[in-house]
């Protein structure tokens, strides 16, 4: 698709200028075609980032659980967590677990990648927590009045039963 859309911008800028040789815009297009080539894929630097992510919010295991907290000096909530961590990568996202289930794509739970957010029905409402996926089967999450940031797994019963979906966030 990037390579459709650069052949139409050469070849309409080559109307807009002087006319030019076919020869000059194989010629660029196949540099500018190279040029992208070389460089990582989004999804390759979607990966690194989201990872990054991951990486960052174990920085946070052990700070206390603060409803509507959004910082490590003050405590978290979930999502002020995961909006603390994303922020630190770049990544803006809604204040929200519920705003947070609408943005990025949908991730089956056996295509979770490091990085991607889980989500789940504790309050008895569908994303009511999000957590950060950080590989086999483990999230990071401030889950609680009186609790702290910490790692719990997927395959536990309670989090198993209260699973409503994961995303991967664009961009990032």
């Amino acid at each position: 698709m990037r390579s459709s859309i650069l052949a139409i911008f050469l070849s309409l800028s080559c109307l807009a200028t002087a006319p030019c040789q076919a020869d000059q815009v194989a010629e660029d297009f196949h540099t500018v075609r190279q040029q992208l080539a070389d460089e990582p894929s989004l999804l390759e630097r979607t990966g690194e980032s989201a990872e990054k992510a991951a990486e960052r919010a174990l920085a946070f295991i052990g700070i206390r659980y603060r409803r509507g907290g959004s910082s490590p000096e003050t405590g978290f909530d979930c999502s002020g967590l995961v909006n603390h961590v994303f922020k630190s990568v770049g990544t803006v996202l809604p204040r929200t677990a519920r705003e947070m289930s609408h943005r990025g794509e949908t991730v089956h739970k056996d295509e979770l990648q490091p990085g991607d957010l889980v989500f789940f029905n504790t309050m008895r409402r569908a994303f009511s927590h999000v957590g950060i996926y950080l590989g086999n089967q483990q999230f990071v999450h401030a889950p609680a009045s009186g609790g702290k940031v910490r790692i719990d797994d997927l395959r536990e019963k309670y989090w198993g039963k209260r699973y409503n979906g994961a995303r991967r966030i664009d961009g990032i």
